[in-house]
């Protein structure tokens, strides 16, 4: 019978890895802190998509829990890019009908549709993303989703309900009187502040509560229409019971929803859209913060590994086997990993509450709410972190166990690996590749695919290639260096090709990414720029909201009332509406197409816009050539009022980024209209008058049409990239973490490379070195570290960033424009090389407190 083993001694490995570990805790430092980081904000990003998740079904739930069912038109047109449509009104009276069904205990019309309240201060509140909607108060408390907190209810003409939400953000009391635009400036006194599903409203949306009167009056074409109508069942009927029930009495054309259902389509709205597109985007910056985290844990168990070269040495001829050397040192890599992932799930928790409280402050619509934590969203990023610690760490591993007895007996353990040959030319057979895959899907035969494979080869090819590139790199960035101490600087880079490059590529990683996005963001605005320069040519410019589904629009009176001015030689307003051309969802440019060829360019046009009339239709170049139209043809509309006409192509037009694909005259789109309202009007000056004199006039009349902000040329175009800024300082934000893991590394591989050389550190004390010229010395070799990865980054950030506009310019009819911002990219790199020295501090002050005998001594 054997006599049983203490725990300690069954598992020789993991005692042994434990005891590693305690006595190299600062080894580990950095790896502990990389995955803590990239485990943290995983967990926040899938923490904080089920926070959103749960709180729009309990929003919307919430709102919607009174209607039973929802009655509305069947008839939908739906552009690409609005996912919601454009649907046919019903008739209001439809409601009267079905009171008197049975199981109906109320029926309520709800008209809806945009408006945009003026604040305290004179300027619009919200529009820039989140709707602002205005409709008739509905008297029935159970149908209607908000709730009266303060003051009345409107009783008359001009008396309204705002969300609270909208009253705090525009300065706005009970008894204040403001402006609505709908988009005809209304004059309107508050009485009430409402909530929406218990709360002040969704993020910056904004809702506008007005008479029924006044609501048919301002929000809909004529009057008796409503977008739908709210049905609530009487005691002992469901919903699904209500609905069987007014099918049979609902017109052709009418459809009958539960109340669940139509809830439910609008979380989906929010959720399949909106929310879908947030939370891959942010997880999209988790992979990159733990691609990162993945060059900074191995190059941290590769130095480790090499450092420990005599030790694993030593136990291969006291008998151990391969298995449990590489065994030892994943086991290492676990402890650190299970660790570090734990508490980076405690962190992502305050990741998801930071970010809850980030992107409201920024215009994003996120409905206030609880954290909610899923068990799915702490399990896989726990398990991600686990497979990345250990997956960075299986090759230092592997090679561990291969270390031979009698490198026992070798005086140094120094990691002084090269770039072999047949690296430099694996790598650059892996870029040759890549770029004839980016460049044919970018060129030959476009192709997102082709293109995006090619930029991952790139990418791969970059990493490969590094090695045989930093010692290259490292020569020329640091030949300017003069002096004793940099040109140590620059031996210590040169030492280890493989552990530099190792080092800088988590930097050139995070680099790359920040470049890629500001040169995407440079070239978007370049080719706004380039489209108002094409195609703009008037003097000033009014228009609504660059971005997002906000705002009410323009008046329709505002251009005519802007034409009459004595400054003023043409006034031109662009309005929109949908149509089916073809069978397909289409944006309509609803204008006078005389006046448009006076302000903007068209380039060159066949037919003639001059008399398009009530039947008539003016199509882009792109468009016509899809659909096989030439001037003469004709081309079936179909309306979301039901109707359908046949159009005749009067024209052909050869430039579309602001006229649109399809242009129709305002007595054409008159009969089938919703609610009606431009989105620019352009204003060209007559000649002999100063700019500042027509600007003045001009505002004086915008006043009386809501107040909408008058722009010169260049702060249109300037205005209307301004939502690219907003997507740039987000994308800084979240790629700093990934800039911050990778500063980290550098840190770690500085620290446990003077570790290393603790002895030859000694010996330059004990010949004169001072301390500061250690510290000098130190600090230098983390910026030429640092520069490598910089300037590697901005030469992959920036031809990623070319690949990313030449693949994006057949989404859509405007010509994408590249462009490199020198100031931009400038300021990425000082921010690189400045990190790069920060990184230094620490390792350079303990390199330099260190005590001279005792690190002579050290073997």
């Amino acid at each position: 019978m054997s006599t049983p083993r203490p725990a300690g001694k069954r598992f020789p490995v993991l005692r042994l890895s434990l005891s590693s570990l305690r006595a190299h805790k600062r080894r580990f430092a950095g790896t502990f802190t990389a995955v803590l980081l990239g485990v943290a904000f995983l967990a926040g990003t899938l923490v904080m998509g089920d926070t959103l998740r749960a709180s729009f079904d309990s929003l919307f739930g919430g709102a919607a829990a009174g209607t039973d069912a929802v009655v509305r038109s069947t008839s939908v047109v739906t552009v690409a890019g609005e996912g919601q449509g454009t649907r046919r009104p019903v008739d209001a009276s439809l409601a009267d009908t079905l009171r008197r069904t049975p199981g109906v205990a109320a029926a309520e019309p709800q008209i809806q549709g945009a408006g945009q309240l003026v604040g305290a201060d004179g300027e619009a509140i919200g529009g820039q993303g989140p709707p602002t909607l205005v409709g008739n108060w509905i008297e029935d408390t159970a149908l209607n989703p908000y709730r009266l907190a303060e003051g009345r209810v409107p009783e008359k003409s001009g008396e309204v309900v705002v969300n609270r939400g909208a009253a705090e953000t525009g300065g706005l009391k009970i008894g204040a009187t403001t402006t609505l635009r709908t988009p005809d400036p209304v004059k309107v006194t508050v009485v009430g502040l409402a909530t929406f599903g218990g709360g002040d409203g969704m993020g910056q949306a904004t809702y506008t509560g007005m008479t029924r009167a006044d609501a048919e009056k301002y929000v809909t074409p004529k009057p008796g229409d409503a977008a739908s109508i709210l049905v609530r069942a009487g005691p002992g009927t469901s919903q699904q019971e209500l609905v069987d029930a007014l099918t049979p009495v609902l017109p052709a054309g009418v459809e009958a929803i539960t109340g669940q259902q139509s809830a439910q389509e609008n979380l989906d709205r929010i959720s399949g859209q909106f929310l879908t597109l947030f939370t891959v985007f942010l997880l999209v910056f988790s992979g990159v913060a733990l691609l990162v985290s993945v060059f900074s844990i191995h190059n941290t168990f590769a130095i480790v590994v090499a450092q420990r070269t005599r030790e694993n040495a030593l136990l291969r001829a006291l008998g151990a086997a391969r298995r449990q050397v590489v065994g030892a040192t994943l086991a290492e890599a676990a402890v650190v990993a299970v660790l570090a992932s734990a508490v980076g799930l405690l962190g992502g928790i305050g990741v998801a509450a930071g970010l809850q409280a980030l992107f409201p402050a920024v215009g994003f619509p996120f409905p206030e709410g609880d954290l909610v934590v899923s068990g799915l969203s702490l399990a896989l990023p726990f398990a991600v972190g686990l497979l990345v610690c250990l997956g960075s760490a299986l090759l230092p591993a592997v090679k561990a166990g291969r270390t031979a007895p009698l490198a026992a007996l070798r005086e140094t353990a120094v990691d002084d690996s090269g770039a072999s040959h047949r690296r430099a030319l694996t790598g650059a057979g892996l870029l040759a590749v890549a770029l004839a895959v980016t460049l044919t899907g970018v060129l030959v035969a476009p192709s997102i695919w082709l293109a995006g494979t090619g930029a991952v080869l790139v990418l791969a090819a970059f990493v490969v290639l590094g090695p045989v590139a930093s010692s290259v790199a490292v020569r020329v960035l640091g030949g300017p260096l003069r002096g004793v101490t940099r040109g140590l600087a620059r031996r210590n880079a040169l030492r280890s090709p493989r552990r530099t490059a190792a080092t800088a590529t988590a930097l050139m990683i995070g680099v790359a990414v920040v470049s890629l996005f500001t040169v995407f963001g440079a070239s978007l605005k370049a080719t706004m720029d380039q489209t108002v320069s094409r195609s703009f040519a008037g003097d000033l410019a009014v228009s609504t909201p660059a971005f997002g589904a906000g705002g009410s629009g323009l008046s329709p009176r505002l251009a005519p009332a802007i034409a009459a001015l004595p400054e003023v030689e043409t006034a031109v307003g662009l309005g929109k509406g949908v149509a089916e051309v073809d069978g397909e969802g289409r944006a309509l440019t609803v204008t006078d197409p005389a006046a448009l060829v006076r302000s903007f360019d068209l380039g060159d046009v066949r037919g003639s816009l001059d008399g398009l009339g009530a039947n008539g239709i003016a199509v882009a170049d792109a468009a016509a050539d899809k659909a096989g139209l030439s001037p003469g043809d004709t081309t079936e509309l179909a309306f979301t009022d039901g109707t359908r006409r046949t159009f005749t192509v009067r024209a052909v037009y050869q430039q579309s980024e602001l006229a649109g694909s399809y242009v129709v005259t305002r007595e054409a789109w008159a009969p089938h209209r919703t609610q009606d309202s431009d989105t620019l009007v352009s204003i060209t000056l007559k000649d002999g008058v100063a700019a500042d004199d027509g600007r003045a006039a001009v505002e004086d009349v915008a006043r009386q049409y809501g107040n909408p902000e008058v722009q010169t040329r260049d702060e249109y175009a300037e205005a209307s990239a301004g939502g690219i800024d907003m997507m740039l300082t987000l994308v800084y934000a979240l790629l700093a973490l990934a800039v911050v893991i990778a500063l980290l590394g550098i840190a770690n591989t500085l620290t446990l490379a003077v570790h290393e050389r603790t002895r030859e550190l000694g010996l330059l004390r004990a010949v004169g070195q001072t301390r500061a010229q250690l510290r000098a010395m130190v600090r230098w070799e983390s910026v030429l570290v640092a520069a490598f990865g910089t300037v590697g980054g901005l030469v992959l950030g920036g031809f990623l960033g070319w690949v990313l506009v030449e693949a994006s310019e057949g989404a859509g009819d405007t010509p994408f424009a590249f462009a490199l911002p020198p100031f931009s990219l400038a300021v990425v790199a000082l921010v690189g090389l400045t990190a790069g020295a920060l990184a230094a501090w620490r390792p350079a002050r303990r390199a330099a407190r260190m005590d001279v005998l005792r690190a002579i001594a050290t073997e």
